[in-house]
């Protein structure tokens, strides 16, 4: 690999020699630019407006254009003369946990390789250093004209720096997040789960661009004057009506396409019989509660027809409160002459019965004390009907 930088790793007072090479590249697919009528190539020549003429790359410097539209020239020589102490050194600055280095900040990774039989010892030791306190490196360096932020981690025996964003240049996440509550419940949680148990892991040597091949044979088709392959159609997007159920089918090619069908078909069994009491007990909750509000609505009107009653009563009595008082007073009367006419027919029964007695006695002193017994009957008789009447009377 080409060394991209030349400097050294500032360890506190160990310097370490070593030289930057690009850890990643690109396997993209590059198209230049033609001209479609007859297939001519389009370049981009660089020309010097001042003298109208194309020139070299050796001829061509870097200059920082100020606000008036003059232009400043700045060489090689002069940014390697910054009065910065990372010009040409990558100076650690700290050491903090993985967990502390949010994803968003990283971003170019590259190689730092030892630069020299000398500095094989220093290199060997920062790195036993990192691997064994599970902790990165913070560093700054300059590269390509700006000071950057770098993470130094171990990867296998080599360290790897990572270029990491300044932090005033990571974005925050406002208006990303919906703005509607959301309430996921439990069982879909417990499908998503199983659906991430069941996806697992993967080896990530097995990925690969599937797009550059399929560009790759269109451009080989082409080449050969033959027709390009045809890609199939799209798939129609369907409408997700139940998210349990597309967690569930989620679930089961899932399975299906790891050679599990049976095993799959089994799990979302055993999740659905799971959920079945979840899911039941807020219908009877709410069959309770919908009872438990007709009753109270069917209360509640029995109360209104109460009071209603009781209202159109009082407004009766009210507005006709002499034909109540002559009702009642004619109530009374009748029934007092009822009670006089049973207190009446009892007294005659008990003289008749008296008599009768008195005729089957011979002897007259038992006779007299049956009348004199049947009289009394008859007294008690009188006072309980005229009791009677009084109590009514009252009650009226």
């Amino acid at each position: 690999m080409r060394s991209i930088w030349n400097g050294a790793i500032s360890f506190g007072l160990v310097s370490i020699p070593v030289k930057l090479m690009n850890a990643t590249e690109s396997h993209a697919v590059s198209f230049r630019q033609i001209h479609t009528e007859d297939g001519g190539r389009i370049r981009y020549r660089k020309v010097c407006e001042l003298e109208d003429r194309e020139v070299s790359q050796a001829e061509i410097g870097k200059a920082y254009e100020d606000a008036d539209g003059s232009m400043i020239p700045i060489t090689d020589e002069d940014l390697s003369h910054l009065p910065i102490p990372t010009a040409r050194t990558i100076e650690i600055v700290a050491f903090v946990p993985r967990e502390r280095i949010d994803p968003l900040q990283m971003g170019t990774a590259y190689y730092l390789a030892a630069s020299g039989a000398p500095a094989a010892k220093p290199y060997t030791l920062l790195r036993e250093a990192l691997g064994r306190s599970d902790r990165v490196a913070i560093a700054k360096f300059a590269l390509r004209g700006r000071e950057r932020l770098g993470m130094l981690r171990v990867s296998g025996d080599a360290i790897v720096m990572h270029g990491l964003l300044w932090p005033d240049e990571v974005r925050t996440p406002e208006g990303v997040a919906p703005d509607a509550g959301v309430t996921v419940r439990e069982q879909e949680l417990d499908l998503a789960d199983a659906l991430m148990d069941t996806l697992g892991e993967i080896d990530l040597d097995d990925l690969h661009d599937e797009y550059r091949e399929a560009l790759e044979e269109v451009i080989a088709a082409k080449a050969a004057g033959e027709a390009p392959p045809e890609a199939p159609g799209p798939a129609e997007p369907g409408k997700v009506l139940d998210l349990m159920a597309a967690l569930e089918s989620s679930v089961r090619a899932a399975r299906e396409s790891r050679g599990g069908e049976g095993t799959g078909t089994a799990e979302v069994r055993t999740l659905e019989r799971r959920e079945r009491p979840a899911r039941r007990t807020p219908k009877e909750t709410g069959g309770k509660k919908s009872t438990s509000t007709a009753a109270g609505k069917t209360a509640a009107g029995k109360t209104q027809a109460r009071k209603s009653t009781s209202a159109a009563r009082k407004s009766t009595a009210e507005t006709d409160e002499k034909t109540t008082a002559k009702s009642a007073k004619t109530a009374h009367a009748a029934h007092t002459a009822k009670t006089a006419k049973s207190a009446k027919t009892t007294k005659t029964a008990q003289t008749a019965k008296t008599a009768k007695t008195a005729q089957k006695t011979p002897d007259r002193s038992t006779a007299r004390k049956t009348a004199a017994e049947a009289t009394a009957g008859s007294t008690v008789g009188k006072g309980a009907a005229k009791k009677t009447a009084s109590s009514r009377r009252r009650g009226a």
